[in-house]
């Protein structure tokens, strides 16, 4: 695998950092990266533009190219986050039970945590039984986000 690239983006919710590796996006998070390089590439132009035409409300589903490193019990929460539709919310033991691991809320909720393409991979559609839940990037970015989509909180 190659060195990570990465590109800041302004957006309503602060900079987002965009890193993108071997043709497709590996990350994007709120905190300035602290390896990789800062430059730009197709992918990272790419996830750019569809970012930006998502917080203007044009967007409702990314396809830039992604890779998503983690265990396979993770793999599993990231895949049903991203069958998650626009605007929709689920809680973390609806997805537990609907991939197989009803006892498994909290785990889910770590590897909810662990996404390391927040916004592309939408786990702040993810929301507790009794209430917004917890979000890796801060309650007010998932509040927001939320609020965009029209999404229930």
């Amino acid at each position: 695998m190659s060195e990570t690239l990465y590109l800041a983006c302004d957006t309503p919710v602060g900079t987002l950092y965009v890193g993108a590796s071997d043709g497709a996006v590996v990350s994007l998070r709120a905190t300035a990266p602290t390896n990789g390089t800062f430059g730009e590439n197709d992918v990272l132009r790419t996830a750019a533009r569809q970012l930006g035409e998502y917080f203007a409300g044009a967007r409702r589903a990314f396809d830039v190219p992604i890779r998503l490193a983690g265990t396979a019990f993770q793999h599993k929460v990231w895949d049903s986050l991203l069958a998650l539709p626009y605007g929709a919310t689920v809680t973390y033991g609806e997805i537990a039970r609907s991939i197989g691991a009803p006892n498994a809320a909290r785990a889910v909720g770590n590897a909810n945590g662990a996404n390391p393409i927040c916004v592309i991979v939408p786990c702040h559609r993810v929301v507790a039984a009794h209430g917004l839940g917890g979000y890796a990037y801060g309650l007010p970015m998932k509040e927001y986000l939320l609020a965009l989509e029209g999404g229930k909180i």
